[in-house]
């Protein structure tokens, strides 16, 4: 089950005037999208918001949204933030079925870089892609993608068959792509060189 609960309220003006009167009142303004249903404009109190938002379990994951006694489970796929005081100021949601399969964006992290032969010779990891869009449950995304770095040398390419995923969840694309490299730094090139010079 969802371990969030967004409690919403109706807003009757939609528009840049309506999403202006909700924050005046305390409220942050959304949309609820999706499930061949017409959009409907909400709104969910500030500080419970920026509470469910700071768990860091409220972007791309499934949440649910109550009205009243009404239940729909949720996905937040995009939330803004104004750009001064860097508070949320608006928000999008999804209507999903919890197995319903989906597709969202998980970040991409790397662990074991002190252990990496490759970044222990002076190698730098070179990030293609700091997010991965998968196809899954919405009742099963992954929390983050970690790629282990400690048997990666110079030279080496970090494809996304690499990265065991969870059953049930695949990429969205149907490809082997790239999503770092292990590159050698100028420095470990110029020790590298230096060394077949001594050797020479």
């Amino acid at each position: 089950m969802a371990e969030i609960i967004l409690n919403v309220q109706l807003r009757e003006r939609a528009g840049t005037g309506g999403s202006r009167e909700a924050r005046r009142n305390g409220l942050v303004p959304g949309v609820l999208y999706g499930g061949n249903k017409a959009p409907v404009n909400i709104a969910v109190k500030a500080n419970e918001f920026r509470k469910s938002l700071y768990t860091g379990k409220l972007l791309g994951h499934l949440v649910t949204l109550q009205y009243g006694d009404e239940k729909q489970s949720v996905i937040a796929k995009a939330v803004q933030f104004h750009p001064v005081t860097d508070e949320p100021v608006h928000f999008d949601l999804y209507r999903v079925d919890e197995h319903q399969l989906i597709k969202i964006e998980v970040p991409v992290h790397f662990k074991n870089h002190e252990t990496s032969p490759g970044l222990k010779r002076g190698g730098t990891l070179e990030v293609i892609r700091h997010v991965v869009e998968l196809a899954c449950p919405a009742d099963k995304i992954p929390e983050e993608l970690v790629i282990d770095l400690a048997k990666h040398d110079l030279g080496d390419t970090i494809r996304i068959s690499e990265v065991k995923l969870p059953e049930g969840v695949r990429p969205a694309q149907d490809r082997d792509f790239v999503i770092a490299n292990l590159k050698a730094s100028a420095s470990a090139q110029s020790d590298a060189g230096d060394t077949t010079t001594a050797e020479a």
